[in-house]
């Protein structure tokens, strides 16, 4: 992105902009869709923990 002094001095090329803030979105989805499998692989895991422990405790109980 340029500086806001370059912007003020030079003007801005529309064309040029656009490109790199779609650039940036495109990047900013593709990093939230691989965040969204995180979590759900960790809600499954906890899950998974949940079920155990359970399954401990009640072993341990009797």
């Amino acid at each position: 992105m340029p500086a806001a002094e370059d912007v003020k001095e030079n003007g801005i090329d529309l064309g040029d902009m656009n490109s790199r803030l779609l650039r940036k979105v495109e990047e900013l989805t593709l990093y939230l869709i691989e965040q969204g499998k995180k979590n759900e692989e960790q809600f499954r895991q906890i899950e998974e923990l949940r079920n155990e422990v359970k399954a401990l405790k009640e072993a341990g109980g009797n």
